[in-house]
């Protein structure tokens, strides 16, 4: 504690800017886009697109090599730009803690810039000022902080002079002589000593416990990455085989080259990171038009296995604005949702007026716009209760006195009108209520509290002449009721909870708020309200007995960052999915730390949608829901093309390996293949992409957060699909081969059959669920645009002689078509057939 008023000299303070450092946050080590591009670049997906469209361009497919090596840069940026997002983090956190500041040096009052503040600075506070550090009150008047960066709760807290050095306290709460960094002042002036600058402030440990949290890469990333190398090593290795056999047993090196290079293109897995990239561009787009931003792709995945969703409530399940729950006068409840508009009952209409009388005429504060609110919107016609009167005096709040006071001057210079409005024991302390009367008013009070409302009582008085006493408590007020203030619940997230709780995910809240508050939005949210376990509680316990306590509770009340923190990682010790909101400074660790971090967009600061996942626009919680929804639909989606992906190469790989083993003429050329892939690619990636939600989509449990891409259930049915279209595809050509066909028509026959057999695939894999019906009627216009031109396209390379020529094709008639539609129609119809017994294990 400072001796006097006149701050630290210029060379303490230098002296101890030298040796504690400057009020700032440490940079850390931080990434350059050149080191983050290189490690993108060397990860085996992106090799795997480079070398595949490396060998494109090489055999003059110019078209497949730009659109393997664009995707290969696309899918380079996304990574690139997420990178360099999460090192920004702690930039936006470094902003809200480099105000200037006005202190005392020396003497004289400076204004230096924020990062010079040093422990022991006097710092002026005035309304509007962002504290620049941690700092305990030497002298405060009126002074009412909005510590919502911190605590997550939007109503400012009032704060009181210290008499001594009290023990330090944590942000949030009334009448705390503590200030924090970053925090705003609302109203008043205060003066005080700094505690603690940069690392050692609330806001600095928050940025140091961002820095230290690690986070692990996506599941799904990983998983292909392992598809990719091991299909990739073995098509590579099987192709360099076949090169060397068919070479040294034919002597044909040409035609082995030939042969291998068709068959390392038909086992190439590149169509995998093709179609990781293009769902998650295409799940980013998509999740948008629900008012949701994505800002880490890895969240598209996720969404499906949450398994827990940890919200806040202010703002997230209730609108973020105070209004006027419920008016009580002498024992008689008017519940203002339950009444018509225009409603309002003269004993209830008086206590509205006075409370009005009691509050700023152009209000600040949330409790006093929801009175002026209510004026308006009971009384649209009239004018507000203080327009035709002048304020001339003002008793503001007092630690011994928890009430406003306001003396207004009526225009024709009547007599004064004293409202005034507070917490219900100190209004009715003014009234001077007999104790039983007392004893009722607090009943009421606290009756009202229990339901998650904050209640002030209101009196008037009335006083004539110019001269004031120097306590409100001089005046003769009178009781006049009771009002119940609440942050009303958003219409559409009792809804939202009952459809995440079908779908299997657990609803949580986590808030700063008191318990009593907390149980009763939980309540009318139709969130699990039992049990509550509150920040002091939490204190107490260890991570594993946390852990066991979070299984039965859905309610945490009086969290602060730290503790938010550690709810978090008790349930991923749990084995749970966690989806985590959040708008706050406080907020952040907890966002990096879940496993989808989700920032409020209109009301939460950069350092929140720094260090989430997604960003919530419109701060709707219905929106979550949506994004939960699409997330699994855009994995389902993602499963059927991967399924695709593996059967279609089946067949491809079994004719391209054929001939070889045979001896008969090769089928497949690179340009054949080539084709293919340009059928394969938009199918697997933009019309899977684009077909809509499974039905029970929102009726199934999430997926277990380690199930694999390719479940065993998945890689069977794929290898089943694929073997029966290769047998059938086999089966013609050998047919045509026992029939003395030429060899180019016995080439056009199979990849016609081969071609048709691929879009019975792509109608099998549309859904897990549907039938052949319901498969041919799903809207999804990408589809029909893909087969309206693969189909005239397969048409014409055996109609026009130069496509002939150039694909080495023979004219095909009528029943050679024919036996390709039936192996096509026949494919279509077994596995359909198939898939109604494979259902179960499909969709686990």
């Amino acid at each position: 504690m400072v001796e006097n008023l006149g701050g630290l000299t210029s060379g303490e303070a230098a002296a101890r800017l030298k040796s504690e450092g400057f009020n700032e946050l440490p940079s850390g080590n931080r990434r350059s886009v050149i080191r983050i591009a290189v490690e993108v670049a060397t990860e085996p997906m992106f090799a795997l697109l480079l070398a595949a469209g490396i060998i494109y361009l090489l055999i003059g497919d110019h078209i497949e090599a730009l659109i393997l090596l664009v995707f290969a840069g696309v899918s380079v940026g996304i990574a690139i730009v997420q990178e360099t997002r999460s090192e920004h983090v702690l930039d936006a956190l470094r902003d809200l803690t480099s105000p200037r500041a006005l202190v005392i040096r020396d003497g004289e009052r400076i204004r230096i810039p924020g990062r010079e503040v040093v422990r022991g600075d006097l710092v002026i506070l005035s309304e509007g000022d962002r504290i620049p550090a941690d700092g305990i009150l030497r002298s405060s008047s009126d002074l009412l902080v909005d510590e919502s960066l911190l605590t997550g709760e939007s109503v400012p807290v009032r704060k009181i002079a210290a008499e001594d050095n009290p023990a330090s306290a944590a942000p949030g709460g009334d009448d705390h002589p503590f200030v924090f960094s970053a925090s705003l002042v609302v109203r008043g002036q205060g003066m005080a000593e700094v505690t603690a600058t940069g690392p050692l402030s609330q806001i600095g440990k928050i940025g140091q416990t961002l820095g230290e949290i690690e986070q692990a890469p996506p599941r799904l990333t990983l998983q292909t990455r392992r598809l990719v190398r091991v299909a990739a090593i073995a098509g590579i290795g099987v192709s360099i085989l076949v090169f060397l056999l068919y070479g040294i047993l034919r002597g044909d090196w040409l035609q082995a080259l030939l042969g291998a290079i068709s068959l390392v293109m038909s086992m190439l897995p590149e169509e995998f990171p093709l179609v990781l990239t293009v769902f998650m561009v295409m799940g980013a787009c998509r999740i948008s038009r629900a008012r949701v931003l994505t800002r880490k792709a890895s969240a598209i995945e996720t969404l499906g296995s949450a398994t827990i969703l940890c919200t806040d409530k202010t703002g997230t399940l209730t609108q973020n604005r105070m209004t006027v729950a419920e008016l009580r006068v002498d024992g008689e409840a008017l519940k203002l949702k339950e009444t018509a508009p225009n409603a309002l009952p003269d004993d209830f209409r008086e206590v509205l007026k006075w409370g009005i009388l009691a509050s700023a005429a152009e209000p600040f504060d949330p409790m006093e716009k929801a009175f002026h609110d209510l004026w308006r919107e009971r009384h649209p016609a009239s004018a507000a209760p203080s327009n035709e009167l002048s304020l001339v005096r003002e008793y503001g709040l007092r630690p011994e006195l928890l009430a406003v006071t306001q003396i207004w001057a009526p225009d024709d210079g009547g007599v004064h009108l004293v409202a005034a409005k507070g917490a219900p024991e100190a209004v009715a302390g003014l009234c001077r209520l007999a104790p039983q009367r007392l004893a009722e008013v607090l009943a009421m009070a606290q009756d009202m509290a229990a339901h998650g409302m904050r209640v002030l009582g209101v009196a008037s008085a009335r006083h004539d002449g110019g001269d004031f006493p120097a306590s409100p408590a001089a005046f003769d007020f009178r009781f006049l009721g009771l009002v119940g203030l609440a942050d009303p619940l958003r219409p559409e997230v009792p809804q939202a909870v009952a459809e995440c709780r079908s779908a299997g995910v657990r609803t949580v809240m986590i808030t700063g708020d008191y318990p009593a508050t907390a149980q009763a939005v939980a309540r009318e949210a139709g969130i699990d309200a039992d049990n509550v376990l509150t920040g002091t509680e939490i204190e107490s316990l260890s991570d594993e007995a946390l852990a066991v306590r979070v299984r039965s509770v859905s309610i945490y009340a009086r969290v602060m960052p730290s503790q938010k923190l550690r709810i978090v990682r008790a349930f991923r010790a749990n084995g749970e999915v966690v989806a985590m909101t959040g708008d706050g400074v406080n907020d952040a660790p907890s966002l990096k730390a879940a496993d989808i971090g989700i920032a409020m967009g209109g009301r939460g600061t950069d350092v929140a949608r720094e260090a989430s996942a997604i960003v919530l626009l419109d701060d709707d919680f219905g929106s979550i829901v949506k994004t939960i929804r699409l997330g699994r639909r855009i994995y389902d989606n993602l499963r059927k093309a991967m399924g695709y992906i593996l059967a279609v190469h089946v067949p491809i790989a079994g004719l391209a390996l054929l001939p070889l083993l045979f001896g008969t003429p090769m089928i497949f050329a690179p340009i054949h293949i080539a084709f293919l892939e340009m059928v394969i690619d938009p199918v697997c990636s933009i019309v899977f992409e684009a077909e809509s939600e499974e039905d029970d989509v929102m009726r199934r449990p999430p997926r277990a957060p380690d199930s694999p891409l390719f479940s065993t259930g998945l890689v069977v049915w794929g290898l089943v699909q694929g073997i029966l279209a290769f047998a059938l595809t086999a089966a013609v050509y050998i047919a045509a081969m026992y029939r003395d066909m030429p060899d180019t028509e016995v080439r056009a026959l199979a990849y016609v059959t081969l071609v048709l057999t691929n879009v019975g695939l792509i109608f099998v894999n549309r859904s897990f669920s549907s039938s052949l019906l319901g498969a041919l009627t799903r809207p999804n216009r990408a589809l029909w645009i893909v087969l309206g031109v693969a189909l005239p396209l397969l048409l014409l390379s055996v109609r026009l002689d130069w496509v002939e020529h150039l694909f080495r094709f023979g004219p095909l008639h009528a029943d050679d078509l024919s036996m390709s539609i039936g192996a096509a129609l026949l494919l279509l119809v077994i596995l359909e057939l198939l898939k109604r017994f494979w259902h179960r294990r499909l969709t686990s």
